[in-house]
């Protein structure tokens, strides 16, 4: 069992940055697939970056190239989401997630293990 616990989500204004972290604990494995999803009310959860276990392909949604990197420490088992330019429409609690397959994917039916999620709040 992988336990993931995300941090650094708060409210911004409209142009700021935050760096989202998420640990990961249990019986840990640096091959695992990382993301991090989000999930705004009323719509699905969807897939923002995601980063394969040696860093070294990485995905991410349209809304947020160029503006989001996606990052993992194995050492200290932890990925982090670097998010700068936030725009109001990146509003969502956001998800840290796991997944034994070894190639990136984007498919939420694919990933084994959760965080509780992170509020992220932009303001105009």
């Amino acid at each position: 069992q992988v336990s993931l616990v995300e941090s650094g989500g708060g409210s911004v204004q409209a142009g700021d940055s935050l760096r989202l972290s998420c640990v990961a604990s249990g019986r840990t494995y640096s091959r695992y697939t990382m993301a991090w999803f989000r999930q705004a009310p009323g719509k699905e959860r969807d897939a923002v970056a995601v980063i394969s276990w040696s860093g070294g392909n990485t995905y991410y949604a349209d809304s947020v190239k160029g503006r989001f990197t996606i990052s993992r420490d194995n050492a200290k088992n932890t990925v982090y989401l670097q998010m700068d330019s936030l725009k109001p429409e990146d509003t969502a609690v956001y998800y840290c997630a796991a997944s034994i397959v070894t190639v990136i994917t984007t498919h939420r039916e694919r990933y084994n293990y959760w965080g509780q999620g992170t509020q992220v709040t932009v303001s105009s």
